[in-house]
């Protein structure tokens, strides 16, 4: 796994990322949904496996789930399994903070 920084810090992180906000990062041609929730940042796909809808244009649901804006398939953060298995599960990208910076780590 490599590691590649999106964030020069945790506050850089926090100017750009808001709570329950999810926000689009292209990274080698890879398309990844980041969400900061309760004050931690995590990373999935950001293609819906339904239909393809950018879960970035979605919202976080009372569950802290992601919620697709085309059919309302609703993807837990941390697993990528959608709520009611009515689909493939996302994938989940590891993010590490240090005091060298935010990395999100890629296969």
């Amino acid at each position: 796994m490599e590691w590649i920084k999106i964030f020069e810090n945790k506050e850089q992180a926090e100017e750009v990322l808001f709570e329950n906000k999810p926000r689009l990062l292209i990274i080698r041609e890879k398309r990844i949904c980041l969400v900061k929730t309760t004050g931690k940042i995590l990373a999935i796909q950001n293609n819906c496996t339904h239909n393809g809808g950018s879960l970035s244009r979605g919202s976080i649901n009372f569950m802290g789930e992601v919620v697709c804006p085309l059919h309302q398939y609703q993807f837990n953060l941390k697993t990528g399994r959608e709520a009611y298995q009515r689909s493939a599960d996302l994938e989940c990208f590891p993010i590490r903070e240090s005091e060298e910076g935010v990395f999100i780590g890629l296969d």
